[in-house]
């Protein structure tokens, strides 16, 4: 909160969560841009990872859909700071996902969640809109979401901004949270900035914008 009562937006690795919103394999065929979504939302995992933040992955009916694709779930062995949910509501916000955020909040005062995944204007409208209901600060990564169909992003961003949610983007998030060259994990970080840009640079599909 600013000194003139706005919301600015602030993000510290102790006080914010990211969230994964089903990024599955039957989406993977269907969703615009779906390989930027991928690597967007690896790096991110690992991004918040490295700085000890909570991960929060949930899986939409995945006996139909598929489990969380295998470039982001290889992440999650050994992590205890990494769950992950199944879910046939539209939001993230199921009972299971609400206990686990309180108990990380039981540990770190959460204010902040971060979300990347599919698609924008259903399940990751629907979970910003729970959680900035519920008081959280939420940043949506424009290059880490996507829905099948442009149209319906374009929509979607303008209505989560227009409910309050911040829009950014994965390498604006990260170096938010570092905050300065100093700190521990800049290297690690940088180095999985300049290798996701790399991969980007790589897929057909283009860039979403």
């Amino acid at each position: 909160m600013s000194a003139l009562g706005l919301r600015i937006g602030r993000l510290r690795p102790e006080t914010t969560a990211l969230f994964i919103c089903d990024v599955q394999e039957r989406f993977r065929a269907i969703i615009n841009r779906m390989p930027q979504v991928i690597h967007t939302s690896r790096l991110m995992v690992r991004g918040a990872q490295a700085l000890n933040m909570p991960v929060i992955t949930t899986e939409q009916y995945p006996k139909a859909l598929g489990k969380t694709v295998t470039e982001i779930s290889e992440h999650f062995a050994g992590s205890s700071s990494s769950s992950v949910f199944e879910k046939n509501h539209f939001s993230m916000i199921v009972p299971e996902v609400k206990t686990a955020l309180d108990s990380y909040k039981a540990k770190s005062p959460i204010k902040s969640v971060l979300i990347a995944g599919v698609e924008t204007h259903v399940c990751v409208l629907q979970t910003a809109l729970d959680l900035l209901e519920d008081g959280y600060d939420v940043h949506v990564l424009c290059d880490g979401v996507s829905s099948q169909d442009p149209f319906d992003r374009k929509y979607a961003l303008k209505r989560l901004q227009q409910s309050g949610a911040f829009l950014t983007t994965s390498e604006s998030a990260l170096f938010q949270l570092l905050n300065n060259s100093h700190h521990p994990q800049f290297k690690l970080i940088s180095n999985l900035v300049k290798e996701h840009k790399a991969e980007i640079r790589k897929t057909p599909e283009g860039i979403l914008e």
